[in-house]
């Protein structure tokens, strides 16, 4: 029985070493080529002009319901993008559209999804939170709180069991870092070293409540540590800090070390969502990300420093894409409203 004992508290004690060197030897960030930056430029820029355009719609009464922005978080989704392969899987919480186009999903279809529409992803039954891709290998926004992180340590344990070699990602915010359901999925994940990375977006603020005043511990990387779940804090303001904090957890989870947190540190300029007026921050507040820290013009500032493009290129990439994202809002427009025969589609018995 000692025997045994002592062979389990080395055990331990041996993971416990790797786990403390896994901390330790993230990189700081990656450096990109002329390709890669301009890409995430590309990106970022076409996630950024997409979700404006949503709020017009929703302004315009175009758009009910709920509707989340992710203005400002670019470089964590693009980012984690770029380490991604193919078949490794994404879930999230409602802050969902970033995710759908980052994954290559139609822009057409999102767009008239938030409108309703007959060409929707979802049919036009479903909105914002609603929308799925197994193509694409997107397992959708989920409007409980924290549901989404249960969901995406079964899509590990589907890998695991598949002995695929791929990788779940699941997506959630600081304020639902303090979700029981969380902790309950740490265990589990750890306890079989499930392929799952949980991404923790922590834009600063749970809905209307900063994390000071939520959270006993703002270090959310280490939430983890008592189930032997490594941890790193990224800047997830900067692309390529994201790409290669990803591809040190995806390579972790790969070699069957199980899984692995990313606290993203990131900032959303807009409200929780579109009825959120955000006055419990000031406009200083949001101002000093903007002309600081924004990942976008990161990203522009590197291109023309290392004259990898000019300023009309650039322009022209950004008219591109306005181009796209304008497309997507006159076909949400303008596709026809389900048939009220579509309500009963789709329905599990």
């Amino acid at each position: 029985m000692a025997g045994t004992q002592s062979k389990s508290s080395g055990g331990r004690a041996k993971g416990a070493t790797k786990a403390r060197g896994a901390m330790k030897n993230v990189p700081a960030l990656v450096e990109f080529s002329k390709e890669e930056e301009l890409n995430a430029y590309r990106e970022m820029l076409f996630i950024r002009r997409f979700e404006e355009k949503a709020g017009q719609l929703y302004g315009m009464g175009l758009i009910g319901g709920f509707c989340h922005l992710y203005i400002g978080q670019e470089a964590v989704v693009v980012g984690m993008e770029m380490a991604k392969e193919k078949g490794d899987q994404m879930i999230t919480s409602y802050r969902d559209h970033a995710h759908m186009l980052a994954c290559g999903m139609d822009p057409n279809g999102v767009m008239a999804e938030l409108t309703g529409r007959r060409g929707g992803l979802s049919k036009g039954k479903g909105g914002s939170m609603h929308m799925f891709s197994k193509e694409q290998e997107f397992y959708g926004g989920h409007g409980i709180v924290g549901a989404q992180v249960a969901l995406g340590t079964g899509l590990a344990f589907a890998n695991r069991y598949k002995e695929n070699g791929k990788v779940s990602m699941a997506f959630f915010g600081d304020g639902a870092a303090n979700q029981g359901q969380v902790y309950e999925s740490f265990n589990m994940a750890k306890l079989w070293n499930l392929p799952v990375i949980y991404v923790i977006e922590n834009n600063k603020y749970g809905m209307g409540t900063s994390i000071e005043r939520a959270s006993s511990t703002t270090d959310l990387s280490q939430r983890g540590a008592s189930f032997g779940i490594p941890g790193v804090q990224v800047d997830g303001m900067d692309v390529r800090a994201v790409k290669a904090a990803t591809d040190y957890a995806m390579e972790w989870c790969r070699e069957g070390n199980g899984p692995y947190i990313l606290e993203m540190i990131t900032y959303r300029y807009r409200g929780h969502s579109m009825s959120d007026p955000a006055k419990y921050r000031s406009k200083d507040e949001v101002q000093k990300m903007r002309s600081e820290h924004d990942p976008i013009e990161q990203v522009r500032a590197r291109l023309l420093e290392k004259e990898w493009a000019s300023e009309d290129e650039l322009k022209a990439i950004d008219k591109e894409v306005r181009g796209v994202v304008a497309a997507s809002a006159e076909f949400a427009q303008n596709d026809p409203e389900p048939d009220p025969s579509e309500l009963y589609t789709d329905i599990v018995l």
